[in-house]
């Protein structure tokens, strides 16, 4: 009797938005080694603190709904045991802060919290986790129906092959920072927070597109915003990197809306809302490169700047070596958030551009598989931030960015 050979296996290749597609628009060789090759940076500098600004807000957001303390926050009593608390899981995991003057920890000292002094030690990413939770708390946590929800979807496989694709659908998944559920009627009420003075309902009212929505939607039924933070600036319209963060961040939450639509549960997006919370408080290196920007007319126009003469004098007449200028609360918060537009035509659009991603990834990885050398089947082309931060320079062919110490005379 002949027996029948074992089927072969089916396997859906699956892509998130964070660690694929922004990983591989970056740079397509470092994606490979850090992703699929799993090594990890030396100095993850910029995900530790993503990871410790999104893990300070959740947890906040998690005692705040246990308890509803008010705000303001005391940074010493309420929010540096987050921090502290933070820190210690990311250590496990192996994430560090790469310079010791961004953030002080009580592991393996002698300190305890009442030993602290906030002006020495309420480094940079703590001060900015101390902003964040005290100017978009309050506005914030009221509004938050789910926080960290992981939200998935299926696409067909572009471009599939029967003989050479590995399969004929993938996987799409991110996890949402925050879901709000709101009612906002026709008179521009907030239902569910009456009497309450909103920032983000103010930023919301004020978008035309936003307030389109809200005219031809009926009053009481609910609709949702979904909202991502950023442990960065805001950035420019226009880069001379490879890809623009500015787009890719637009595309991220569009497709976000997208994998929400596919649940049961969802309601209508009317919006996205992306907070770059390293606004709050810019360091030197921000504040040159918002220089650079407004003198190079590279910032968008969704903030009318008109209003905010003062603080760009300031910033526009600063040196490096001066003292960083005194800007005001109502500059900074206007640049920290940013309003995206939900709209079924780029939605497609973005998803075509996801669609274009995968299928680049995977011919990669086909050509990988088929003995074509790794710095061969993946392109290494990148701006010369990136590859001088990266830890495959020294032997990657393409980087145009060698550094001195790295060159043999």
């Amino acid at each position: 009797m002949k027996l029948p050979s074992r089927s072969k296996s089916y396997m859906i290749p699956e892509y998130s938005l964070t660690g694929d597609l922004l990983s591989f628009l970056t740079c397509n060789l470092q994606y490979r080694y850090q992703n699929k090759g799993t090594l990890p940076p030396s100095k993850p500098v910029q995900r530790w603190f993503g990871e410790f600004i999104h893990g300070v807000l959740e947890e906040a957001y998690l005692q705040w709904d246990l308890n509803h303390k008010s705000f303001p926050w005391d940074w010493k009593e309420d929010i540096r045991p987050i921090e502290d608390m933070i820190d210690l899981r990311l250590q496990v995991s192996g994430l560090y802060p790469y310079d010791e003057d961004l953030f002080y920890s009580l592991l393996n000292s002698e300190l305890e919290f009442e030993d602290l002094n906030e002006h020495d030690h309420k480094k940079l990413a703590s001060a900015r986790a101390e902003k964040a939770i005290n100017i978009w708390g309050p506005h914030l946590f009221p509004l938050i129906d789910s926080s960290e929800l992981l939200i998935k979807g299926i696409r067909k496989m572009p471009k599939y092959n029967e003989k050479t694709s590995r399969s004929n659908y993938y996987g799409i998944n991110g996890v949402v920072d925050v879901l709000t559920s709101m009612k906002i009627n026709n008179n521009i009420k907030q239902s569910n927070l009456d009497n309450y003075n909103n920032k983000i309902i103010e930023f919301l009212l004020e978008n035309k597109k936003f307030q389109e929505k809200i005219k031809n939607h009926n009053d009481g039924d609910e609709y949702e915003i979904i909202i991502d933070y950023k442990g960065m600036k805001r950035p420019p319209i226009k880069s001379d990197r490879i890809n623009n963060p500015w787009e890719n961040h637009k595309q991220q939450i569009l497709t976000y809306s997208w994998l929400r639509s596919q649940q049961e549960d969802s309601k209508p997006i009317f919006a996205g809302i992306i907070f770059y919370l390293n606004e709050l408080v810019p360091s030197k290196e921000d504040l040159l490169l918002i220089q650079e920007e407004l003198e190079n007319d590279l910032t968008d126009d969704l903030i009318d700047y008109d209003n905010y003469i003062e603080d760009i004098n300031l910033i526009l007449e600063w040196k490096e070596e001066d003292k960083a200028p005194e800007l005001s609360n109502e500059f900074k918060i206007a640049r920290s958030i940013r309003i995206i537009n939900i709209d079924d035509e780029e939605i497609d659009s973005s998803l075509n551009k996801f669609d274009n991603v995968v299928f680049n990834i995977e011919s990669s990885l086909i050509k990988e598989i088929d003995g074509t050398k790794i710095q061969d089947a993946w392109i290494a082309e990148s701006d010369e931030r990136t590859c001088s931060a990266c830890d495959f320079k020294t032997f990657c062919k393409n980087c145009k960015y060698k550094i001195e110490e790295f060159k043999v005379p």
